[in-house]
């Protein structure tokens, strides 16, 4: 039996969460496994569409990728990652009942071992954490809390160098992205506005000229001393 990963609090089916729906897993080996969706203040499913569209675009980049859904609510993007051949991913969740439902769902994945449920709110788990230990990250808050500042600041230094970062918000919240992101693809619904970032790794310092520099030309040649 598995437990829940260090810092989570799972004892209980806590909570006021009932479920009032479900949504399917996509693609790869859990297609079709169905995930609840309990009745809880901002939890918001990724649509089906839209899961579809992003799964396409990290296709190249899933297989060995160390996966974070940071409010994991049901755990759809998440689970469709380790699904796709993603070696891990921690499901980070703050309700009580929501994060309890998780942990059932991950032990009756054949292989759900791979998949971290942990039951801590967000912004206190992120600084805890160590250096670029993810490869991909979903960070789609609850849309009330306005939360993207304060969590991409707190989560950029767990990224690796070449990370992927996706990111919900609402159609007219402009994200703040942090220097050194570039936007790899974006889409919309009638609400949603979601993003894909890649980070843009930063080029070598050129070298330093340390022989006779100074008399260096404009066109990068060196220039002989004049003598008279």
């Amino acid at each position: 039996m598995r437990k829940p990963a260090p810092g989570a609090s799972l004892k209980g089916r806590g909570g006021s969460a009932g479920t009032t729906g479900q949504v399917r897993l996509i693609g790869g080996r859990w297609r079709g496994s169905t995930l609840p969706v309990a009745d809880s203040p901002g939890l918001r499913p990724t649509s089906d569409r839209v899961r579809e569209t992003l799964f396409n675009w990290l296709a190249p980049v899933l297989p060995g990728a160390r996966v974070l859904d940071l409010f994991a609510g049901s755990g759809a993007l998440g689970l469709e990652a380790l699904s796709r051949g993603a070696a891990s991913a921690a499901l980070v969740e703050r309700e009580p009942g929501l994060a309890a439902r998780l942990l059932d769902t991950t032990r009756r994945l054949p292989g759900g071992e791979a998949a971290s449920v942990v039951q801590a709110d967000a912004l206190a788990w992120l600084p805890a954490q160590p250096r670029s230990s993810f490869d991909i990250a979903f960070v789609d808050p609850p849309f009330a809390a306005g939360l993207w500042d304060k969590v991409l600041s707190e989560l950029e230094p767990l990224l690796a160098d070449d990370a992927w970062l996706y990111i919900e918000a609402p159609l007219a919240e402009r994200v703040a992205m942090p220097a050194g992101w570039s936007l790899h693809r974006e889409g919309r619904t009638r609400e949603v506005r979601y993003v894909l970032y890649r980070r843009v790794r930063k080029p070598p310092e050129p070298a330093a000229d340390t022989l006779d520099g100074d008399l260096a030309g404009p066109d990068g040649r060196r220039k002989e001393p004049r003598t008279e």
